[in-house]
């Protein structure tokens, strides 16, 4: 097997299963706990709390611990908006956001009455700054932009976003589960960012919000004081120990990784466009992650791409992964204004720490027997 969809889930490193065993085991205490087995799990989850502090330079305090990225971006969004310290019921994101963000967003403008301008997305995938300025009210409470978009690799210029917004004193929210671990990130440029563990090699259904001292937030689940009051319910404490564990690790050589990446992206891409020459690359060509290649193969549906993929043992996605194994037309792709057919026909590849020079000739080799399958297929039905 081939997995070259680490964009969707990475496999978790041996750093993040070490120290994810002891609180499977002997130090099973309940967090909440004052006696020895509670301190002890306790422990654990205040010293993760530091080290992912450490890491993005804020305070321990600046941390929430959450179940992964969905739950992050939606208390990120509902927990600002519906905040009673924020004045204004208008909101401004674009179409091309992770459905952890669009959903939560639409269920504003639908069913609480808050106003939202939708941003465009140039054919590149870049948000449009001018319009940003100018969407800009004096009742807009809050700004949602991603990072890294999760199907494109696009990186947006989050400096340039954040000086617009803290111009004009809005709140300003980030998904940067694509991006850490592959780019650089500055939390310091939002008032709010979201993470999630298996995109950085720590287990699933863990993740974590960075939200800047002093800003209040309206929980969106209820039921206990855990999280400083912010996100009730009893820590993943072998979870929480694994993500710090990941977040280090994927930290340490991450410029070389990234240069890695890159070059065998680039070779990935080549060995295509050889054999598939009307393939078109999909997303701004150089402000994009060095591990991601979303490519449309034209004439060929992403479906029947992905089973041909899949017969050859390769691992790849049509787009996000939360959509349950649906495959439809990218609604990344279609906010960017690329043609329905070429939305349809789009493919992600995404590489990791794991990926190879030889797995990326494999696949190299899988793709031009794909090919020749698909143009004896063609040659055959025009008989």
């Amino acid at each position: 097997m081939i997995y070259l969809d680490y964009n969707a889930t990475t496999p978790l490193c041996d750093a993040a299963r070490d120290a994810m065993l002891p609180y499977l085991n002997r130090h099973y205490g309940n967090p909440s706990s004052i006696h020895a087995a509670g301190r002890e799990a306790r422990a654990a989850v205040d010293n993760a709390r530091d080290k992912l502090a450490a890491l993005l330079q804020v305070k321990s305090g600046e941390i929430i611990f959450t179940s992964g990225a969905t739950e992050s971006c939606n208390l990120a969004v509902f927990g600002l908006a519906r905040s009673s310290s924020s004045d204004g019921s208008h909101i401004i994101s674009n179409k091309a956001e992770h459905s952890a963000v669009l959903n939560p967003i639409e269920h504003l403008e639908k069913r609480e009455n808050f106003e939202v301008t939708w941003l465009n997305v140039s054919d590149n995938g870049m948000v449009d700054l001018d319009q940003l300025a100018d969407s800009i009210r004096p009742d807009t409470r809050l700004v949602s932009i991603m990072t890294a978009n999760n199907e494109t690799g696009v990186i947006q210029p989050m400096r340039e976003i954040s000086h617009i917004c803290r111009e004009r004193c809005v709140l300003l929210h980030s998904d940067m589960v694509q991006a850490f671990g592959k780019t650089d990130v500055d939390v310091s440029l939002v008032d709010i960012a979201s993470f999630a563990a298996h995109k950085f090699y720590g287990p699933k259904g863990t993740g974590f919000l960075c939200l800047r001292s002093g800003l209040p937030i309206q929980p969106i689940m209820f039921g206990g004081a855990h999280e400083n009051r912010r996100r009730p319910g009893t820590e993943n404490v072998a979870s929480i120990a694994a993500m710090a564990a990941a977040a280090e690790w994927v930290s340490s050589d991450r410029e070389t990784e990234q240069e890695r990446r890159a070059r065998l992206r680039d070779q990935l891409w080549k060995s295509i466009a050889d054999v598939f020459p009307d393939a078109r690359q999909n997303g701004d060509p150089v402000g994009r992650l060095t591990n991601t290649l979303n490519l449309s193969f034209t004439g060929i549906d992403s479906e029947t791409m992905l089973m041909a993929l899949d017969l050859e043992g390769i691992c790849a996605s049509s787009g996000s992964a939360c959509m349950v194994g649906s495959v439809r037309a990218s609604h990344v792709l279609l906010a960017m204004g690329l043609p329905i057919e070429r939305a349809r026909s789009a493919i992600r590849f995404s590489l990791g720490t794991w990926t190879t020079a030889e797995e990326i000739a494999g696949a190299a080799e899988a793709l031009e027997r794909i090919a020749k399958r698909t143009k004896d297929a063609r040659e055959y039905a025009l008989a």
